[in-house]
């Protein structure tokens, strides 16, 4: 491939319709005005002069040196862009979209095919704004987002009220809070920046009025009809993060128009991703577009429609720079073929189907309201303890069953299913069910999980009480997984009525009654594949370097207060302090979040998460302080946030977004 050179446009102002003046970042190959070019974009509300940086300069030089243009927009109201954001996914930000993409094709240096592309809220809103079929849009790249809004993103999980939700309501409000570079838009910039202070808006407000899955969570969630997406979509996620269901979602949604790629990653880009082994993004993507934007036959089109890498025996640890394991393909994606067990008598999980008609065994089952402190984070940025760790200690508030040490080596892939009945002491409760692999020393790896507000059992947009004693059918479908379970590893499911703090209690706490002699538990078999090798990028530090004025760090901790019945988890994260070389803009950020529960008492249960946003240059000082906080009653949900400003070490806004209370929803 010949390399050409590019110029980087640092601010390109894109005028909307409605006179919103949005802040683009432009990478331009050379001769592009005389031989137009592809372009790819991606519009985030990240701030592209410092948030997302690092990854752009990752990346967009590459492209535009295989002489595709990158262009990177911040959303309105975030980096330099005008006006006020309007929440997560909203038709405005979806028709903005819209609106660049045309702008980009009608440029001159455009040869009026365009690509887009993100991860995380990128990756969203490249397979929305594919669904509103823009016409210059010919195909996506999307990178650890959901294809169910519900589901499968930052807020409830089969009706469960993820913790998730508050942290990504205090950094986004983080985010928002800070102001545009001056060095961009001039004089400007702190009329802008207390436009926005004003106007943004506190997230959860409006994501805890929608409790179950109604209109609000449809819109986006291109799974409502997958017929709507036309163009080729290449879908990546990481089993080490929460997006893992998505790249096998959108095959069987969207069949031949998509490709699905699972590393063992954290949520990142996979040629910087860690658990190692990473994959040649830019090798991969630029054949993509090459393909798609330009229509070179580069074979790119012949990929298997899902190749995933089976980790194999991994073993939980502080940290984890790589994970053995092997990478398979499968030509055509199908739902795999189950392998099943059952409970042959108490403790023991047996393969086969369970005894039909067999005498009910009923097991009660309440575990300690702080069972799931080794859970990790719902999304992970990092192969520390943000991954799930040693799981023996959850285990020990668990309900578990284990099999015999294995006789070889069993390997899967995809979604596993739990089928059970219990009866409920209580008319709601959650459910979380754990797949563990037990290494002969007894170390415990979760492989997969899955997690159920027991109100939700028939579905999300409907919950419905339980009446307690009477017996229901639980179907449980688990995250995705790719593992191999070693010979002399015993397989173990384990169940529990708390995972905290991923998932927040339920107003009661009675507990429930499993009928172990009911139960059966599917594992997705690998089956017919090929085993393949996956390009690694040749740049083993592929990041650009910043200038370190202060060191990053990360802490998490639990304590338990034996005196006071009381368990908190605390999280600590500094990104340290980094100046960008060229732009001379540094800037950190510093999270500090607390999780408070009395394992007997659901009631108790609080969180407080604040985000610290600095941003410096010689001269010139701003800091942004975000905390939103959540309690709750037998009734409601307790919610309060407050956004203050300073410069120069003097506060000149302070926005507080007063204690409101949110009527909880069979939740």
């Amino acid at each position: 491939m010949t390399s050409r050179g590019f110029a980087t446009i640092e601010n390109e102002w894109i005028m909307l319709k409605d006179g919103t003046r949005l802040a683009a970042r432009i990478w331009m190959p050379d001769g592009a005005r005389e031989d137009p070019v592809p372009a790819v974009f991606e519009f985030l509300p990240y701030r592209k002069r410092d948030g997302t940086s690092l990854r752009d300069e990752s990346t967009y030089p590459v492209f535009a040196a295989a002489g595709i243009a990158g262009v990177r927009v911040d959303i309105r109201g975030s980096g330099e862009s005008d006006g006020v954001i309007d929440g997560e996914y909203t038709e405005c930000e979806l028709a903005n979209a819209c609106e660049l993409i045309a702008w980009i094709a009608a440029q001159p240096w455009s040869n009026g095919s365009v690509g887009m592309m993100g991860i995380s809220w990128g990756g969203f809103n490249s397979l929305q704004v594919a669904a509103l079929r823009p016409p210059a849009l010919k195909a996506v790249i999307s990178i650890a987002s959901t294809v169910d809004r519900y589901n499968d993103d930052i807020h409830y999980k089969n009706g469960c009220h993820l913790s998730a939700q508050l942290s990504w309501a205090a950094t986004m409000l983080g985010y928002q809070s800070r102001p545009p570079d001056p060095a961009l838009v001039g004089e400007r910039w702190k009329e802008m920046w207390l436009e926005r202070l004003a106007g943004e808006p506190f997230f959860m407000e409006e994501w805890l009025v929608h409790q179950r899955r109604d209109d609000f969570w449809r819109h986006g969630s291109i799974s409502e009809d997958f017929s709507s997406v036309e163009i080729p979509a290449l879908v990546i996620a990481g089993w080490a993060d929460g997006y893992r269901n998505t790249p096998l979602m959108a095959v069987e949604g969207l069949g031949g128009k998509a490709k699905a790629l699972i590393g063992p990653w954290v949520h990142k880009y996979p040629h910087f991703a860690w658990p190692k082994p990473r994959a040649d993004f830019h090798g991969e993507a630029i054949a993509w577009w090459n393909k798609w934007l330009r229509g070179e036959d580069n074979g790119i089109d012949g990929l298997p429609q899902a190749r995933a890498y089976i980790l194999d025996a991994v073993r939980p640890a502080p940290r984890r720079d790589s994970d053995p394991g092997f990478w398979v393909a499968k030509e055509v994606w199908s739902p795999p073929q189950m392998q099943c067990f059952y409970v042959e008598q108490f403790g023991k999980l047996t393969e086969g189907m369970p005894i039909p008609h067999a005498p009910e065994h009923p097991v009660y089952l309440r575990s300690p309201l702080d069972t799931g402190t080794t859970s990790g984070e719902y999304f992970t940025l990092k192969p520390d303890a943000e991954m799930a760790i040693d799981q023996r200690s959850d285990d020990a508030g668990s309900l578990i069953f284990d099999t015999m040490p294995l006789a070889g080596d069993y390997d899967y892939l995809g979604r596993p299913v739990l089928t059970l009945a219990l009866r409920s002491r209580a008319a709601g409760g959650n459910l979380c069910a754990r797949l563990v692999d037990v290494h002969p020393d007894g170390t415990a790896t979760r492989v997969a999980f899955g997690v159920v507000n027991l109100t939700h059992r028939d579905g999300n947009a409907d919950p419905k009480p339980l009446m307690p004693g009477e017996r229901v059918s639980i179907r449980l479908v688990l995250d995705a997984c790719g593992y191999r379970f070693r010979k002399g590893h015993r397989i173990r499911l384990s169940l529990s009525t708390a995972y905290w703090p991923m998932i927040l209690p339920p107003p009661d706490d009675e507990g429930i009654e499993v009928d172990i002699a009911a139960l059966g538990l599917g594992l997705p078999m690998l089956g017919e594949h090929q085993r393949i090798d996956i390009k690694e990028p040749a740049n083993p530090d592929p990041l650009p370097k910043y200038i370190e004025h202060a060191g990053a760090a990360t802490k998490r901790q639990v304590v338990r207060d034996l005196s006071a019945n009381r368990t908190e988890y605390h999280i600590h994260e500094d990104t340290g302090l980094t100046e960008h070389p060229e732009t001379g803009l540094s800037t950190r950020q510093l999270r500090e979040e607390v999780w408070s529960i009395s394992p007997d008492n659901p009631l108790s249960m609080t969180g407080t998460s604040t985000w610290t946003c600095d941003m410096r240059r010689p001269g010139w000082f701003v800091r942004t302080v975000a905390t939103a906080r959540i309690a709750c009653t037998r009734s409601d949900w307790i919610i309060s946030a407050v956004a203050t400003a300073f410069e120069d070490d003097v506060q000149i806004f302070e926005k507080v977004f007063a204690e409101k209370r949110i009527a909880r929803d069979l939740m």
